[in-house]
């Protein structure tokens, strides 16, 4: 098989499997030999705030010296962006030879491309003998494919909001019992600040579970937050004038819980690095970490950002941060959005924003029509029209320079639109590749 029939294969397998994903990982995992041990595992789950978290930990790592796999989804542009070591993506080669062979196997069940994925991110780290390894979970946590993994030392829970409600319930109650299924016997917890019915949840799972020890990110401890030179500056505990590339107020709480989760990591697998070292790696991870999509200003003249705010933590979070960054400015936003989420509220949130709107049908089956979403938006007192092409809402000569274009929704739509900026030239795409697969 070629790579592209083999990502095609995969892609076009089902969404959901016939068992729970956990059972079918854990019977792929058993007959490929159990590639995962021998590493040790950090596990992340919550519904905003997965991969920007990842992304630190990584990087963080990195700078420790220890090679670190990471598997995070969806991607935004190309499939290998699921699987890293030490950054750098997995190259097509490997793609094309280790997804040929899984899709060979009789695991007498039906896999879905998350399944394939996953199995395919732990074969390669093996390969590659990373030490390490951080796993983002894909939906929820109890029944996610990833949980198929023995005890990680470390286990991290971001914010919980609601997202897939069809599938992890409709309270916060109900999606905090999913996301807590993660949790296994003595893991050290770290979780985000949460709403108060989703905290009391987590802890009475982590307690039931046995969990070595909790720690709760205090964000009254994160202090001297501003912006300097393009980039966020802050102190948290003991570490002052930490510095990062990423932006937005979220993500000061996502680095703190990655400096919470990376002291607890480096406590429990005993990696032999002094306090000096260790406060080093964090210093320099929290810096070097980027994540694309969220947040990312991808073109300065005429200003572009996107951002994968898909629910309404996210596009609270967004708000938020627009307000911070740029006090007093009004935004033109670009929106596409799948039809199951809650895009009215999404709407409202960014209302004392906005400017104008301009609306896209996003490249999938689940998706919103723009002219629908565009008509809603009318009907609030904002410009709004539906573009039939998104390429030329990328066109800086076709847009508002008066105002800063900010584009959010599907994570499917800001991949899009970064794959249109790479095939175009918009920008000029820097993405690491690991073409020959070599360290």
């Amino acid at each position: 098989m070629t790579y592209q029939e083999v990502v095609e294969e995969i892609q076009g397998k089902r969404r959901f499997g016939t068992l729970a994903g956990a059972r079918i990982s854990r019977r792929m995992l058993r007959m490929l030999g159990e590639p995962q041990q021998g590493m040790k595992l950090i596990h992340i789950a919550g519904t905003n705030g997965k991969g920007s978290v990842s992304a630190f930990l990584c990087e963080i790592l990195k700078a420790a010296g220890i090679k670190t796999g990471m598997f995070t989804s969806p991607h935004l542009v190309e499939f290998e962006e699921r699987i890293r070591v030490n950054g750098r993506m997995i190259g097509q080669e490997s793609v094309r030879r280790i997804g040929e062979a899984l899709l060979s196997m009789d695991v007498s069940v039906q896999p879905t491309m998350f399944d394939y994925a996953f199995a395919m991110a732990l074969l390669y780290f093996k390969e590659q003998q990373c030490e390490a390894a951080v796993i983002e979970t894909g939906l929820g946590g109890r029944l996610d494919s990833t949980n198929a993994v023995e005890t990680p030392a470390v286990s991290v829970i971001t914010t919980i909001g609601y997202d897939h409600v069809e599938v992890l319930g409709n309270t916060l109650e109900e999606i905090a019992a999913e996301k807590a299924g993660i949790l296994k016997e003595g893991t050290a917890f770290v979780t985000e600040s949460q709403a108060p019915e989703a905290l009391h949840v987590l802890l009475k799972a982590a307690e039931r579970a046995g969990v070595s020890s909790c720690d709760l990110t205090d964000c009254g401890a994160i202090y001297d937050r501003r912006m300097e030179n393009g980039e966020q500056h802050f102190s948290f505990g003991r570490y002052e004038d930490l510095s990062m590339r990423m932006l937005g107020l979220h993500q000061y709480e996502n680095a703190a819980a990655a400096i919470l989760a990376a002291e607890r990591f480096f406590e429990k697998t005993d990696t032999g690095r002094s306090e000096e070292e260790i406060a080093a790696a964090i210093r320099r991870g929290i810096h070097d970490a980027v994540w694309p999509g969220r947040m990312e200003i991808i073109r300065d003249d005429p200003f572009f950002l996107v951002d994968g705010a898909h629910n309404g933590c996210g596009v609270t979070a967004l708000r938020d941060s627009l307000a911070a960054l740029f006090p007093g400015e009004k935004f033109h936003f670009l929106m596409g959005v799948m039809a199951d989420k809650d895009y009215e509220a999404m709407v409202e949130l960014l209302l004392p924003l906005a400017h104008s709107f301009t609306t896209v049908t996003v490249e999938n089956a689940r998706a919103l029509k723009a002219g629908e979403l565009a008509a809603l938006i009318e009907k609030k007192g904002v410009p709004a029209h539906c573009a039939q092409e998104l390429r030329d809402c990328l066109d800086g000569k076709h847009n508002d320079r008066a105002h800063k274009t900010v584009a959010f929704g599907s994570l499917y739509f800001i991949g899009e639109i970064k794959r249109l900026f790479k095939d175009y030239r918009f920008i000029t795409d820097s993405v690491d590749y690991d073409k020959n697969d070599t360290f």
